[in-house]
């Protein structure tokens, strides 16, 4: 059975006003996945663990 398309979401911290350059996301029940706009085919799908790991340090960045 084939996997279903993602619906790509783009972040809300983008801007809006046409820009190409951010980040979106799509979800399955299990993965989140990431990817930067302007390279569409490398996409990051980390573990849970990562992603939050990822998510602490950014939220640390002064």
């Amino acid at each position: 059975m084939p996997e279903a398309p993602l619906h790509w979401q783009k972040s809300s911290f983008s801007g809006g006003g046409g820009d190409t350059n951010c980040l979106e996301i799509a979800g399955t029940p299990t993965t989140l996945h990431l990817r930067e706009s302007d390279t569409p085919a490398t996409i990051l799908s980390p573990t849970p663990t990562a992603l939050s790991a990822l998510l602490a340090v950014v939220r640390n960045v002064p």
